[in-house]
Formats: structure tokens, C-alpha cells, sequence
């Protein structure tokens, strides 16, 4: 079981812009990928240079850096890894994430005192897998997403206290085991084991049949075809509380291909909501913006994945048939550089106006509201509108934030 003195928030990270948002807004540790062996080819990255100074910064504010080698490599690939294991060990990471046996043996053999985190790629749903990795070398394991709370717990009684569980709370859910998916390779030629999966999981599709080639029919009766394998996104911040009772330790959040506004977001709500259950020892009474600030960020319909049992639900609970889209009610207008007490001084996003009422959200604060009723170019002349991109701007404001503020705006 977990007690109630710690639990850790990972928040994901995909450049230097999101690793900022992840510091300031609460991570207790990131989990990032350099430029090989990482499931997410499309965000930035980090080159070998990138990744020394990203986990030094971490350090300074004492966070830990977790770094992915989770794809599935090739034999062209093995000889490569030395260097890039010796690299993340120069460079102080805090443990490495691996799902391929061989990659875990070359961890040992050329890092032999880094920490080893199995991921969820390797489909780990039982405590006989989970207790043979730890005596593999195993420091942690990341669960699979199929796993109810039951089962989380069953693991957590049969494996031995020092080895970690780490689970999956919030984002994107595929809709292969453990992301084991082939459909993108097949349909695109892009490996989704590889860190280049293009979704097709969110496409629509229709039903043809063989003898009448060209006519397509929908499954449902939508000429857009039907989604039929979109999973809705994960949300469990609302049952902290049942994840450390299960024996979870690390809750983490999907999203290395998400904005620094996501991760900001996103870690900031989950960090508020895990403060306040350990501090309290439940959730009953947690202030209900934090809940609310999971609907202020592109996402999809909210669903809880496996951990309150197996979804099959005739009702839809689990997949979204409508539309591949984003729901998205909020728009980012600027980031604070600075305040003095009289006015707010920032970086232009978003087209705004006078009138517009915004919202400041400061690390670890509740939003505040804000009606622009002024508004000042960079010399300090009153504008009608914050309309150019990057322009500097102030605001009149007596409420001082702390820098990297997000300033947004409800979508109309």
C-alpha cells in the first residue's frame, strides 16, 4: 500500500519550452527523449549537449529526469547504444525507460549503476512479470493501461516494496495493447514502435464490400464515416486517492508531443489535487477549479481507461464515434515576462481586445479573472487591440505573477 508522504507527478516533455512549463508548474520529476531510441519522433528532442543542460536545470530545481530508449531497435540500431547509454550517464539522468530485454542488458552492461524503468510498452499486466524485471534490474515498471485498480493492488501485495509502479493517469490512450499498434506501419509505412505512429486510429472509416469496388458504406449512417477505433483521453485526477490506495507511486502524464500550455496546465491541476489529498488524506472537499482546469486544454472526451474494470460499454463511454477532433474552449493571448505592482508586463500569443476578460494562471494559484480594460504597447501608448505576434504589452493590474504566467482567453 502507499502511504500518505509521497507521490510523484511526471509530466512530459518534448523541447526546452515544455520543460520550463513542467519546472514551474509542479513536476516532480519529466521523462524526455534524445535524438534515438525514443517512442515520439515528432517533438524536438534533446541532442547529447540538450540533454546535459536539460537535466542540470532539472537538478537546480530538484527534479528528476527520466529518459525514454523505448522503441524497438533494429540490429543496425544496437551498436549505436552504447554511445547514447554512456552519453545519458555523463549526463546525470536520473533512470532510463526501457521495454526491450536487450536494451535493459545493455543498460547494465555499459551504465551499470543507472536506474532502470521498464515501460508500459512491454504489456506488463501481472506480478509474476513485474517481480521477474525487478530481479532483472528493474527499479520501476509502468503498468499497463489495461489494468484495473484491482489489479494494480494484487501487484503491489506480491512484489517486493522497492520496486516502484508508475501508471498512466492522463492523456492520450491508443487503441492497441500497450501501444503495440501496427496499423500505422501498415497503412503509411510509419512504425509506431519506432516513435512515428501517424494515428490512424482517429481516421474515419467506412465499409466496402469486395464485388463493389468504389462504394462506400458507412457503418453508421454519417457520410463522414465512423471512428471507430477513437479512444476517448484518460482523466483520473478526480481519484488520486484510489491510485496511492492501489499501491500506484508515480502518476504519469501523457503528452511529450503536447504544448508547454498543456504541460503547464495539466501538471499544475494534477499537482494542486495531490497536494491537497496528502495533505488532507482525501480528495472530498478539493477546491472544484482544480478538477476544472482538465477542460481548459485541447483534449478529447474524458473517460477513466480500464482501472474501474473492463470497458466494454454498449453506451460509448470509452470510444468516440463523432469525430476525430479536439474539444478546445481556451485560447493562450500571452505569457507574463514580468510585474511591478501597477502593471502586468507580456508576450503576446493571441489576438485579444479591451473588454476580453482573460485569465491568469500562476503556478500553483487559482486563475485569476481579468477584464482588459487598458491595454499599452511596449512604449506605454494605449492600443485597442493586441493583434501582432510576440508584440510586447502591459496591462494595468496590482496582483503581481510570477513569470511564464499563462494569460488565456475563453474561446467565443
Amino acid at each position: 500500500m502507499n502511504t500518505l508522504n509521497k507521490l510523484e507527478i511526471l509530466a512530459p516533455v518534448g523541447d526546452v519550452e515544455r520543460l520550463e512549463a513542467a519546472l514551474d508548474y509542479g513536476a516532480d520529476a519529466v521523462y524526455l527523449g534524445g535524438e534515438m531510441f525514443g517512442m515520439r519522433a515528432g517533438p524536438e528532442n534533446f541532442s547529447e549537449e540538450g540533454l546535459k543542460k536539460a537535466v542540470d536545470r532539472s537538478h537546480s530545481r530538484g527534479v528528476k529526469v527520466f529518459l525514454t530508449c523505448n522503441t524497438l531497435p533494429r540490429n543496425d540500431e544496437i551498436s549505436m547504444f552504447e554511445e547514447f547509454i554512456e552519453n545519458a550517464d555523463y549526463a546525470n539522468v536520473d533512470a532510463v525507460i526501457v521495454s526491450d530485454l536487450g536494451l535493459l542488458s545493455l543498460v547494465k552492461k555499459y551504465a551499470p549503476d543507472m536506474e532502470i524503468h521498464i515501460s508500459t510498452q512491454a504489456g506488463i499486466v501481472n506480478y509474476a512479470t513485474a517481480n521477474e524485471l525487478y530481479n532483472m534490474g528493474a527499479k520501476r515498471v509502468v503498468l499497463a493501461r489495461e489494468l484495473s485498480l484491482e489489479e494494480i493492488a494484487e501487484i503491489r501485495a506480491k512484489t517486493p516494496n522497492k520496486l516502484q509502479l508508475e501508471c498512466f493517469v492522463h492523456g492520450a490512450m491508443c487503441v492497441s495493447f500497450s501501444g503495440r499498434c501496427l496499423l500505422s506501419q501498415y497503412l503509411v509505412n510509419r512504425d509506431a514502435n519506432r516513435g512515428e505512429c501517424a494515428q490512424p486510429c482517429r481516421w474515419g472509416y467506412h465499409l466496402m464490400e469486395e464485388k463493389r469496388d468504389g462504394q462506400f458504406f458507412p457503418i453508421f449512417e454519417d457520410e463522414k464515416g465512423t471512428f471507430i477505433l477513437n479512444a476517448k483521453d484518460m482523466c483520473m485526477i478526480k481519484h488520486i486517492d484510489k491510485l496511492a490506495k492501489a499501491g500506484v507511486y508515480s502518476l504519469k502524464i501523457e503528452g511529450r508531443a503536447k504544448s508547454s500550455y498543456y504541460v503547464s496546465v495539466i501538471t499544475n491541476a494534477y499537482r494542486m489535487a495531490v497536494d491537497y489529498y496528502l495533505s488532507h488524506g482525501t480528495l472530498e472537499g478539493c477546491p472544484k477549479w482544480i478538477f476544472e482546469e482538465v477542460y481548459k486544454v485541447s483534449h478529447r472526451a474524458y473517460c477513466t481507461g480500464f482501472f474501474f474494470g473492463h470497458p466494454n460499454d454498449p453506451a460509448g463511454e470509452y470510444q468516440y464515434y463523432g469525430d476525430n477532433g479536439y474539444i478546445r474552449e481556451y485560447d493562450v493571448v500571452a505569457v507574463v515576462d514580468n510585474c511591478d505592482g501597477k502593471r502586468i508586463y507580456c508576450t503576446q500569443r493571441n489576438k485579444f481586445s479591451i473588454g476580453d476578460e482573460l485569465e491568469i494562471l500562476a503556478p500553483g494559484k487559482e486563475p485569476i479573472r481579468l477584464v482588459a480594460e487598458k491595454i499599452y504597447d511596449e512604449n506605454g501608448l494605449e492600443i485597442e487591440t493586441a493583434n501582432h505576434a510576440a508584440m510586447k504589452f502591459s496591462l494595468d493590474c496590482d496582483i503581481k505573477f510570477t513569470k511564464n504566467s499563462i494569460v488565456r482567453m475563453k474561446k467565443l
